[in-house]
């Protein structure tokens, strides 16, 4: 009995209502197709995270809880050994300090000129075609020859100290001569090499925002600060997640321009996690190595996963 009354069921459908439901059904039946579509797209990108980072780092990681030196042959099972001796000694908690600080501040730096330079060459003409290329020329750089590149900029016979002379006169001062400005610096460099393609995520983020909302908060009265707070720099929420999360995890795996330039010095006020896995390294301390490696992922999951779901909620408040 099922059938025949299905039958008449669908005999009693009229033909424009029937064809709407046999549409819907094949959109549906699309959009399901559709949503297993998506993964021949990340397979490659999943193989070679696996190739090049997983894999290597679940290899490396049992070696963080090792005693394994360049100076003994055996490799024995020490357990947190190695985080307590690096703490013991200072190394870690002052590895710890100069990486964050770093990070902090090349991210500041780094997000705030960008911006400000998305701002100024958001429309797009010739003229600022043409700077929107030579602010992108850094990123083109490599990391060492920029630092070398200002390691001269900022030495004290340097081209800054005799334009800041010209104001100042006598003025004599080693930028990567003392702790914080030496921090201070290279994180700076570390923004000015990147900043260019920060600015170009600012500049599409700002070319998203539909003409029409400006327009109207025009006519409703709104000057161009109050566009700006209440309007762009809420819908560039999407581009905020992005720059910031990048800028602040590259500046947190910072070493070729601290190498160009301080090689961790002075002191130790530029030794940042990586540095610090360098010299370890480099004195034949693997384990020890090992363990502030491990650190570094560490840190950086502990910061990046909370700050991406944290901004992503901005996202949809905004």
């Amino acid at each position: 009995m099922r059938p025949l009354r299905s039958a008449q069921t669908m005999a009693n459908v009229p033909p424009a209502l029937g064809g709407l439901c046999s549409g819907s059904a094949r959109r549906t039946r699309k959009a399901r197709r559709g949503r297993h579509r998506w993964w021949p797209f990340a397979l490659p990108a999943f193989l070679l995270v696996c190739a090049f980072f997983l894999l290597p780092f679940l290899l490396n990681m049992r070696f963080a809880f090792t005693e394994w030196t360049g100076y003994a042959e055996d490799i024995s099972w020490n357990g947190l050994d190695n985080l307590r001796s690096m703490a013991d000694q200072g190394i870690l908690a002052g590895a710890l300090e100069a990486t964050l600080t770093y990070a902090v501040m090349a991210m500041i730096v780094q997000n705030a000129f960008s911006l400000t330079l998305a701002l100024a060459l958001q429309r797009s003409d010739r003229v600022n075609s043409v700077f929107r290329a030579v602010f992108f020329l850094p990123v083109l750089i490599a990391p060492v020859a920029a630092g070398y590149i200002w390691s001269a900029i900022v030495a004290p016979a340097g081209p800054l100290n005799r334009a800041i002379g010209l104001v100042v006169p006598g003025f004599d001062y080693a930028w990567l001569g003392h702790g914080f400005s030496a921090l201070a610096t290279t994180a700076f460099i570390d923004a000015w090499k990147w900043s260019g393609l920060t600015t170009l995520v600012y500049i599409a983020g700002l070319n998203a925002i539909p003409r029409s909302v400006i327009e109207s908060a025009t006519v409703d009265g709104a000057n161009a600060w109050q566009r700006f707070w209440r309007i762009r720099l809420r819908l560039l929420a999407p581009a905020f997640t992005f720059t910031i999360v990048v800028t602040l995890i590259g500046a947190l795996s910072a070493f070729d321009i601290i190498m160009a330039t301080t090689r961790g010095g002075p002191g130790d006020s530029t030794t940042v996690l990586n540095i610090a896995v360098f010299t370890q390294y480099g004195g034949g301390f693997f384990g020890t190595a090992s363990a502030l490696s491990l650190v570094v992922t560490a840190l950086v999951a502990a910061i990046a996963l909370p700050l991406i779901a944290f901004l992503r909620s901005r996202e949809i408040e905004a």
